[in-house]
């Protein structure tokens, strides 16, 4: 497969039934260590995406526990 002058891309037909990439579903390209993901783009964000590092902390998340249930 070649990128066409326009930046397009063609995805094998196996590939986008196998998938679901089917007209009008929008897709993602993510970055990867060697490469690029593409995957279909979701509507929502996993809550544990949104808030992952969000406080900066270091330390025990089973002592965060212990200490928010007073124990």
């Amino acid at each position: 497969m070649k990128i066409g002058e326009r930046g397009q891309i063609t995805i094998p037909k196996d590939l986008r039934d196998k998938y679901g990439f089917f007209p009008s579903i929008e897709i993602e390209f993510i970055s990867e260590e060697g490469g690029v993901k593409i995957q279909k783009k979701t509507r929502h964000r996993s809550p544990i995406k949104e808030v992952y590092g969000i406080l900066g902390k270091k330390g025990s998340t089973d002592k965060y526990i212990e200490d928010i249930r007073g124990r």
